[in-house]
């Protein structure tokens, strides 16, 4: 057993149907298809379960579903963030946090505050929130990067445990770990850099791809925390020619379509994305085929 969000984590996406609704019979088959795929714990209504254009309703339906259908009873970390910190702390003070092990607060994006903005948004939400706080660093949707100094500022809080680390600057995650509490963790938000950032103190990844092929990446995750680094890159490299595919037309648009060409749900999404172009799905099947994903 590993200590609580080590590991992979698949960042669920919400499948849905032709008319736009959510697809529980596709949200049951994926959380079968994860946990039989080994996952450690399961991230709920983040960016990629298109938590952006998801109702309030929607997202509250969508968690209760996955509490009630979780079939290896693993821990759940739930999206809740935004830019606008007083309505955050208000949707805390809504939820029902039986069942939820930590949230996944996204930096406030489109605002661009400075580092006091920041770091007063993280303390307030912390404040506030019964169970602990993730941290995302996400530049390329937020605008802005935390700085390491930004982090292992916030990391002194006692509720926040930890940061899914986006911005693919391999240095800053250097720094992080260089300075921070012995307990704080840094967890990959890139797919292809978690080997590289479990080399240099990571605990573990929040996935895209784990959803569509869930026991192959973890498989390569759990070499890389056990030391096995020649097992995890040589893994690593069948996913390389993969990853860029998932975000060339949007994300979860490409990972929905690896979905639907392996009978898991449908590739629909909902607007402002549109499904995955026929083209893309043809050029998937042969890198699938290819590196035997």
């Amino acid at each position: 057993m590993r200590p609580k969000f080590h590991g992979v984590a698949p960042a669920l996406v919400t499948p849905m149907l032709a008319d736009g609704s959510i697809d529980f019979d596709g949200l049951k088959n994926l959380l079968n298809h994860v946990s039989e795929g080994g996952v450690d714990y399961l991230v709920v209504q983040g960016t990629t379960g298109e938590s952006a254009t998801t109702s309030k309703a929607e997202k509250k339906a969508i968690l209760d579903f996955i509490k009630a259908n979780n079939p290896k009873n693993l821990p759940i970390v739930y999206g809740l963030g935004g830019n606008n910190t007083p309505e955050v702390i208000e949707y805390i003070k809504e939820t029902d946090f039986d069942g939820i092990d930590a949230i996944l607060s996204v930096c406030p994006y489109y605002n661009k505050p400075g580092a006091r903005g920041v770091i007063a948004h993280y303390t307030a939400i912390a404040d506030a929130c019964p169970v602990p706080v993730i941290m995302y660093n996400i530049p390329g949707r937020s605008g802005i990067n935390m700085s390491a100094t930004t982090t292992l500022t916030l990391a002194q809080h006692p509720n926040i445990i930890g940061i899914k680390e986006a911005s693919c600057i391999i240095e800053q995650v250097m720094e992080i770990y260089k300075d921070k509490p012995e307990d704080f963790l840094i967890i990959s938000g890139d797919d292809v850099q978690a080997v590289p950032i479990i080399a240099l103190g990571g605990v573990g990844v929040m996935s895209v791809v784990a959803n569509a092929i869930p026991s192959k990446f973890t498989e390569m995750i759990h070499a890389a925390l056990d030391g096995d680094f020649s097992t995890a890159r040589t893994t690593l490299g069948d996913f390389l020619a993969i990853d860029p595919l998932l975000y060339e037309e949007g994300n979860p648009v490409g990972v929905k379509k690896i979905m639907e060409i392996k009978g898991l749900c449908a590739s629909e999404v909902r607007l402002p994305l549109m499904k995955a172009s026929d083209e893309l799905g043809e050029r998937m099947k042969v890198v699938l085929a290819k590196d035997n994903l």
